[in-house]
């Protein structure tokens, strides 16, 4: 919050200075410009392929543990003792099952999240760099950073062009 009042009022400083008023300013979602990139949807899809399978075995677990679970809680009473204490035991192993699973899902897509993004930064480092200079700015604030933009100074949308036009 602290961090927000002082580009409040620093850019609130640099409206009202008049020799500011000649600079050249933009705004830059920098999470925006590399997850809408197009390498970063292919690598959304691609991930969508490769861990897909997992996730349908997470789900399919889910669904067969939370079917155990409302068995137990409707008729628990009513079954023999035996019924009950295997279902008990079913539906443990199924949750062992999935919190396993799941740890190993997430670290799985975590080591691939990582990998892409080491070789996206370099090329949205130098799309930012070439709209950057491009655009001759003398102060570019971080979106998060800036209570409300006019679309104009938003220079998102060129970092992920310029971005695209890489290979």
């Amino acid at each position: 919050m602290r961090k927000l009042t002082q580009a409040v009022l620093f850019a609130a400083a640099l409206v009202s200075m008049p020799a500011f008023a000649e600079m050249n300013i933009a705004v830059l979602n920098y999470q925006m410009a590399l997850l809408e990139s197009d390498a970063a949807k292919k690598y959304a899809v691609d991930a969508e392929k490769k861990f897909g399978p997992q996730l349908t075995r997470l789900k399919t677990l889910e669904s067969d543990a939370k079917r155990i679970q409302d068995r137990l809680m409707k008729e628990g009473d009513k079954l023999p003792q035996s019924e009950r204490e295997r279902l008990e035991l079913e539906f443990k192993q199924k949750a062992r099952d999935f919190q396993f699973q799941s740890k190993e899902l997430n670290e799985s897509k975590a080591v691939a999240d990582r990998d892409m993004l080491k070789q996206l930064k370099p090329k949205l480092d130098k799309a930012v760099e070439e709209v950057l200079k491009g655009g001759g700015y003398d102060l570019v604030l971080e979106r998060g950073a800036v209570v409300d933009v006019k679309p104009q100074y938003d220079i998102t949308k060129k970092v992920i062009e310029r971005m695209n036009q890489q290979r």
